[in-house]
C-alpha cells in the first residue's frame, strides 16, 4: 500500500437502537444503527413490524371482510 492515501483506520463502537453496543473498525469512531443481530428478525426467530405509516394497520382494514 502507497504511504499517505488511506484513512486512518481504528475501532469504532457500533450502538444500536435496542441498546446493544460491539467495537469494530472503521474510519468513523462511532457508529449509530437500527437493527442489529440481537434484534433483527432473521436472527432472533420473532417477527416485528416496523411501520412508521400505518401501513400494515391500513392493509389489514381493507382486506379484512375478504380474510374469514
Amino acid at each position: 500500500m502507497r504511504e499517505g492515501i488511506h484513512p486512518d483506520y481504528k475501532e469504532a463502537k457500533v450502538v444500536c437502537a435496542c441498546g446493544e453496543t460491539f467495537i469494530t473498525r472503521s474510519i468513523k469512531p462511532e457508529i449509530r444503527v437500527d437493527i442489529c443481530s440481537k434484534c433483527h428478525p432473521f436472527f432472533t426467530g420473532k417477527q416485528k413490524l416496523v411501520d412508521t405509516e400505518g401501513r400494515v394497520e391500513k392493509f389489514r382494514k381493507k382486506y379484512a371482510k375478504h380474510g374469514k
